[in-house]
């Protein structure tokens, strides 16, 4: 091989050259900006730990503290089977969540549970459920996101879909805080087209703000996972959103009848719902889109025992999903909400017992029987800062474990920018 010459991109002294560094300068920087604009991080807010799916007819502003009273009546029954499964020491904290904020996420809806009535019948009901959404956007204790389901985006539910929508708007007297709507049955770009369009126009008919009209999707049919054409539709969706999409629900029973399960195996658990989720968390990693796990139909009803065999489940389940990276599920129970909240206390603890040694190692460079990287350390702060958020444990459990690291110094591990760690100064990326 002969000498490199001078002019050479081998040639380290040559490397900021503009002549011939410039164009790939360009290439690199467009390709940042690309990769910026599709995949920002997330969304700036705390993703809620459930969503709660109630018939917009039984729509009341009273709904999420009769459900805590419920929820609790349930707890106090049941105290010792709840006991046997808390590990962790949360079902106090649980039950202090379960008097003051026990639903933090809530959907009206007008699909599913709610079925077919007449037009009259629905249209009292959307503005019913409009003012009910108002009342509870300015409660004490707000929900942290609330909305509607309506019928879905087709030939046949359109005009239905779009009143309700229009109703509902009516009776809140605008778009409520942490207002959204979602659109099941998405199984078509084309689709989140005309949602897109929907929206824009009914911001403009009713000097709404604008992008103030958000929407999730509801995953209920194989097609939203492989289209036709052999690529990943809902994954497109994302990005055709306009930052309009927050959310992709799973549909549990749709989706798994469309794969053609029987009836007594279709679970959050079977195979087809765990290839559909691991495909909604990887098109939605790093876009800002939350993916929320499906429901149960299995509910804390019945004889004693039938009660606590379901709590049980429950809460297997809602760990099952939380070790795999879906953060929120779908209850439809009251008594969902007490195995929801305890589960979730009872994995962030845990996770905080493990994360805040590794964390404090990492900041020290001490090293140990862990030596982590640095997205391994965004990883983990990640989590404590989610257990933070929905109310595992408190600022000062954090310091007491992790002497101090405090919100900022968790922010900022997430974000993987410089910080002066805990030696003083050290330069952690």
């Amino acid at each position: 091989m002969g000498a490199v010459s001078a002019a050479s991109p081998s040639n380290p002294s040559d490397a900021g050259s503009p002549g011939w560094l410039a164009p790939i300068v360009e290439l690199v920087a467009a390709a940042d900006a690309d990769l910026a604009s599709a995949y920002p991080e997330g969304p700036g807010e705390p993703q809620p730990i459930h969503t709660v799916y109630l018939s917009a007819a039984l729509a009341d502003a009273q709904i999420p503290g009769q459900w805590g009273v419920s929820a609790l009546a349930l707890a106090e029954h049941h105290d010792q089977v709840l006991a046997a499964l808390d590990a962790h020491g949360a079902l106090p904290r649980v039950k202090e969540r379960l008097a003051i904020a026990p639903i933090q996420d809530l959907r009206l809806d007008f699909e599913d549970g709610y079925g077919w009535r007449e037009d009259s019948t629905e249209d009292i009901d959307a503005r019913r459920a409009g003012r009910v959404l108002r009342a509870l956007s300015i409660d004490a204790n707000p929900p942290a996101a609330l909305g509607i389901r309506i019928k879905g985006l087709t030939s046949l539910h359109l005009r239905r879909s779009v009143r309700t929508l229009e109703l509902v708007l009516d009776g809140a007297s605008g778009v409520p805080r942490g207002f959204v709507t979602t659109i099941p049955k998405f199984r078509s770009l084309t689709q989140v087209e005309a949602a897109l369009r929907l929206f824009d126009t009914l911001e403009q008919v009713h000097g709404l703000p604008s992008g103030s009209l958000r929407f999730e999707l509801q995953i209920e049919s194989p097609q939203a996972v492989l289209g036709a054409d052999g690529t990943v539709p809902l994954a497109k969706a994302i990005h055709l959103a306009r930052g309009r999409l927050t959310a992709l629900h799973y549909g549990t029973y749709d989706y798994s009848a469309a794969c053609g399960i029987a009836a007594e195996y279709q679970s959050l658990e079977h195979p087809v719902a765990d290839h559909a989720k691991a495909v909604m968390l990887a098109a939605a990693a790093q876009t800002g889109v939350w993916v929320c796990d499906g429901s149960t139909q299995v509910n804390p009803d019945g004889s004693p025992e039938q009660q606590a065999a379901a709590l049980t489940r429950h809460h297997r389940l809602v760990t099952r999903a939380l070790e795999r990276g879906y953060w929120q599920g779908w209850d439809m129970h009251p008594g969902h909400l007490v195995t929801r909240w305890l589960a979730t206390y009872g994995f962030h603890r845990r996770a905080l017992a493990v994360a805040g040694p590794r964390i404090v190692a990492y900041l020290q460079r001490q090293g140990g029987g862990v030596v982590d990287e640095p997205a391994t350390a965004q990883a983990l702060a990640a989590g404590v800062l989610r257990g933070l958020d929905c109310g595992a444990y408190t600022d000062d459990e954090v310091a007491a474990l992790m002497p101090g690291c405090n919100r900022a110094v968790l922010d900022q591990l997430v974000q993987r920018t410089t910080i002066g760690g805990m030696t003083g100064g050290t330069d952690q990326r």
